[in-house]
């Protein structure tokens, strides 16, 4: 969906934790590689994964040993499974920064920025910072909206993308989800109407396209017909044909491209 190279979004992470653990839970490791610097010298071949499941964009593969692997994809990461006489692909062999080998398959994890393990009773250390988990089986709406109504001040814009608020939204549900709720992005929080109904939407997107390698929020699958405004700068709106408008604001140095309809959304 994000042909500007977006960070993907907890649907995503959470429907690649789904196939990791389908190939990788209840297997012992025959190859368990780290290639970062930090954890080079670990060998993890031989350890039983438990599970692998997401936090908002993080994945946690729980371990036998009691450590979980930490791995966080930001803009780049990727896992490619890949069978036992396949050849891999997906990168160079430079951009390998782990390897976690079964009998059956090779999971090779290419250009990801972060790779740690910690101590399974310490994950709390790594996303205990996060918010309600909008595709967690604790998702929990009154307390993202506790986090969210903090900071009256903030611009909804940001705070959606805050996971510390809430875990899962990128810059693409954020801006498809304020053009169905007709908020505009620099709109404060604590002026948002209906901020329940706007977290509501945001976990039913997510949990509609959990499944689907293509996000959509218009229900159209047609790659130029998916989103009502993301990434449709200058072009007419679905609803109402005004031109679409983008602009780049967040706190310095985080800025992050959203788009809203002028007259779908005003901004007040």
């Amino acid at each position: 969906m994000c042909s500007n190279g977006c960070m993907p979004e907890g649907d995503t992470v959470w429907r690649a934790c789904q196939r990791l653990h389908s190939v990788l839970a209840g297997r012992r490791l025959t190859r368990g590689e780290l290639r970062v610097p930090r954890f080079a010298t670990t060998n993890l071949t031989g350890t039983e994964v438990a599970e692998v499941v997401s936090r908002g964009k993080h994945q946690l593969f729980r371990l036998s040993s009691s450590y979980t692997l930490h791995v966080h994809f930001r803009m780049d990461g990727t896992w490619r499974i890949f069978g036992k006489r396949a050849k891999w692909s997906g990168g160079e062999e430079f951009q390998i920064r782990a390897i976690l080998g079964t009998d059956e398959h090779d999971v090779v994890g290419y250009r990801l920025p972060v790779v740690e393990l910690v101590e399974t009773s310490a994950e709390d250390t790594v996303v205990g910072h996060l918010g309600p988990d909008l595709l967690g089986p604790g998702w929990d709406i009154e307390e993202a909206l506790r986090r969210l109504r903090k900071h009256p001040e903030c611009t909804i814009g940001e705070a959606l993308l805050d996971q510390r608020n809430l875990a899962g939204i990128g810059t693409f549900y954020r801006a498809e989800v304020l053009f169905l709720q007709g908020v505009h992005p620099r709109t404060a929080v604590g002026n948002v109407p209906r901020l329940e109904r706007l977290v509501m939407r945001a976990q039913q997107l997510l949990y509609a396209n959990r499944w689907r390698p293509e996000q959509t929020t218009t229900g159209d699958l047609r790659s130029t017909k998916r989103a009502w405004v993301f990434e449709r700068s200058r072009q007419p709106c679905r609803r109402c044909g005004t031109q679409i408008q983008t602009e780049d604001f967040g706190p310095t140095g985080q800025e992050r491209r959203s788009f809203w309809c002028p007259r779908c959304q005003p901004r007040l």
